[in-house]
């Protein structure tokens, strides 16, 4: 069996960080691991608090894991100090990881900046040139990119010069009202859309971590970068058609909506 490790924030209401990884990982045929960078207390409504893990904690997560159970795969989710970004980078390095999703939780839907200068600078420099891939949205790329992001066109640019800045291949995710869940790849020197349906589901908590948590599993089990993405799109579209409707905000997606079984019933 294939393994993928995530190493992000604890969603305490199950829909979003590692909650939502484990399932998606389970849910696309890995073995999943994980190292909590921090614990929250959040529900569909909102988030009340967040406890971060020390620096040397986190290493000790994550040498239990790789002296271990390797992982094929990690995908990196919410981290919000540059402590805790140096540890995670060393960490990689010292074990030589592949197959790297960087899922760069820097600014909310909403616009709101989620992490500090200091640990977005030092995501830059230490954490995206591990990455095999990063998977910002719309004002995410901004920031990288240091552009506003209006049309495809915008995207396009915007994803070249990540590309070309961090030496990593970018997943530049669409939706926010700019075209209809169109994801632009790119990597390589080249470009290419997935296109997706917009689904009218009001329940999106944690579409983002299940996306690189999707393709993290899917590159672990051997697909090359566009396999891997067009199967984890195909993915979360299931989890979003499945409406599930649980709490009294934006809820959790079915991230199980695919398995069958007789433990099920």
């Amino acid at each position: 069996m294939k393994t993928a490790l995530t190493i992000a924030g604890s969603d305490s209401s199950g829909g979003a960080g590692i909650q939502a990884d484990i399932k998606t990982m389970l849910a696309n045929g890995v073995y999943a691991m994980s190292a909590v960078t921090a614990l929250t207390a959040q529900n569909t409504t909102g988030v009340a608090d967040i406890m971060e893990v020390t620096p040397e904690f986190l290493g000790k997560q994550l040498d239990s894991i790789f002296t271990d159970i390797y992982p094929d795969a990690v995908k990196i989710g919410m981290v919000a100090s540059a402590p805790l970004i140096c540890v995670i980078a060393d960490k990689l390095k010292e074990y030589k990881a592949e197959n790297i999703v960087v899922d760069p939780v820097m600014v909310a839907t909403s616009g709101s900046r989620l992490i500090g200068n200091e640990a977005i600078h030092t995501l830059k420099e230490r954490l995206f040139p591990l990455a095999a891939v990063l998977t910002p949205n719309i004002p995410e790329a901004e920031v990288l990119a240091q552009m506003e992001i209006k049309k495809e066109e915008d995207m396009i640019r915007a994803a070249e010069n990540i590309n070309k800045n961090y030496g990593c291949a970018v997943l530049l995710k669409g939706g926010h009202q700019l075209n209809d869940a169109n994801d632009l790849l790119c990597h390589d020197g080249s470009f290419r859309w997935f296109y997706g349906k917009r689904i009218e589901n009001p329940n999106t908590h944690g579409t983002g971590c299940t996306l690189s948590s999707a393709i993290a599993s899917n590159l672990a089990k051997g697909f090359c970068l566009d396999v891997a993405v067009e199967r984890a799109k195909a993915y979360i579209s299931g989890a979003l058609e499945a409406m599930l409707d649980l709490g009294r905000g934006s809820g959790p997606m079915d991230h199980g909506f695919g398995l069958q079984g007789e433990f099920l019933r």
